[in-house]
């Protein structure tokens, strides 16, 4: 008896631990929200603490030191043409896999499968070069050109599992009516792949959107800078500017929240529209 009381007071005080410490993780973000309103001695004084005065000036001068709105119209403006692309281009290219099934197409399926299990860090050097020989380097347009090259494939691995589900009959009663492929892919297949389509305009741009190493490999140009890259400047080798940097990331976080909470009906639908075709 006393042996199984000891068990269940140690199995208790694990559960106690584990829940604790889930309770911290879950909590976190609030400590980066309190911390933001803090001085620099503070922070690094006490982090669990509450301000003794709270620091609005900190958000005013983290956005003009990183020159914020800048930095978030660079985000945007990857993030909106990247995740673009990737729809377009793999949802394209996932229907004529799937309706034309050759040799070729289904070697191509392959290469894109066997590129999802490579890391970036693999790629990442070639891919640097090859952007830099197109003239690419140091621009947007090189940033964006590489997020398509890497998020194109689960794009096409997605689409292909949900495009098999999709009759064939609308096709070809739209072909009757005159219509072509490209125009019965975008008027009557595209639509149908509403649910997928959502999923990815999602899952994608939370890798986007917070991404540090590939747009510090390609960006050098302080106008260019992502938001990552922006509040990675006020980290040096010795200080860190925590009063700015916690504030700035606050200020990161703000537009993808406001994002996902506008769009999550949506995300819902498809999440579970996506788990009922598969």
């Amino acid at each position: 008896m006393t042996t199984r009381k000891t068990k269940q007071r140690a199995a208790n005080a694990a559960l106690t631990i584990f829940l604790l410490t889930v309770s911290i993780i879950v909590l976190s973000p609030l400590l980066l929200l309190l911390n933001s309103f803090k001085t620099l001695s503070e922070i690094t004084y006490d982090v669990a603490a509450l301000p003794e005065t709270w620091q609005t000036a900190n958000y005013e001068r983290a956005w003009n030191s990183l020159n914020f709105p800048r930095a978030l119209f660079n985000s945007l403006l990857v993030t909106v043409l990247s995740n673009a692309g990737v729809v377009l281009i793999s949802s394209m290219a996932a229907y004529r896999i799937v309706r034309h099934p050759t040799r070729s197409n289904r070697a191509l399926y392959k290469i894109f499968l066997a590129e999802m299990i490579l890391p970036f860090q693999v790629v990442m050097i070639p891919l640097t070069i090859v952007i830099k020989k197109m003239g690419l380097i140091d621009s947007i347009a090189g940033v964006v050109f590489a997020y398509l090259g890497m998020g194109v494939a689960m794009g096409v691995f997605t689409y292909c599992g949900f495009i098999k589900t999709v009759p064939r009959d609308i096709e070809e009663a739209a072909r009757i009516d005159g219509c072509t492929e490209l125009g019965t892919f975008f008027h009557v297949v595209f639509p149908l792949l509403r649910p997928t389509t959502y999923t990815l305009i999602v899952i994608n741009p939370f890798w986007f959107w917070n991404d540090f190493l590939l747009p510090k490999l390609i960006l050098s140009s302080e106008q260019l800078r992502t938001i990552p890259i922006a509040i990675h400047s006020l980290m040096g080798q010795y200080i860190m500017q925590w009063d700015l940097a916690l504030p700035a990331l606050m200020m990161a976080i703000l537009p993808a929240l406001i994002a996902f909470l506008a769009m999550q009906q949506n995300i819902v639908a498809g999440l579970t529209a996506g788990a009922v075709k598969s």
